[in-house]
């Protein structure tokens, strides 16, 4: 239940940190916000677990996935605006 609801977080936490984070570099495919929603969301659990901030158990909660879905939009725009710079 646990990834279940990591999963259902990061999908709420990706649609919020769109919203926070509108602009051209970010993807702006709804599927694809969503995937890095969750991505983040994951990130923001395992970091979370690493510093201590949550149980072994425990996941991130809404605040802490939308913290770690905009890092992850951020990371996401800089490397695709690196390459499309590339090219």
């Amino acid at each position: 239940m646990g990834i279940l609801w990591t999963i259902i977080i990061g999908f709420v936490a990706g649609v919020i940190a769109k919203f926070l984070m509108p602009g051209d570099n970010e993807p702006s495919g709804f599927i694809l916000t969503t995937i890095l929603g969750i991505v983040g969301a994951f990130v923001a659990t395992y970091l979370g677990q690493a510093l201590g901030w949550y149980g072994p158990q425990q996941g991130a909660g809404l605040i802490g996935a939308v913290v770690g879905a905009v890092i992850v939009l951020l990371v996401y725009g800089f490397v695709a605006g690196r390459r499309q710079r590339a090219i």
